[in-house]
């Protein structure tokens, strides 16, 4: 059950980020990539914590 709902959120996730990334794609340089870039290292922190407080309280 578990595969079904990490696919079910890759697929939204898809559906939602290639429109924004073809719409978005031509205005955004390198500067604008560096500008995100620093906000990927602290997303990632944050869904490590929560898949072990997920994997704690189960």
């Amino acid at each position: 059950m578990n595969v079904f709902i990490i696919l079910l959120c890759l697929f939204v996730a898809l559906v939602i980020l290639i429109p924004l990334l073809e719409k978005y794609q031509s205005r955004m340089g390198l500067d604008g990539a560096t500008k995100y870039a620093k906000y990927i290292w602290p997303l990632v922190m944050i869904s490590l914590i929560i898949q072990l407080i997920y994997v704690l309280l189960r």
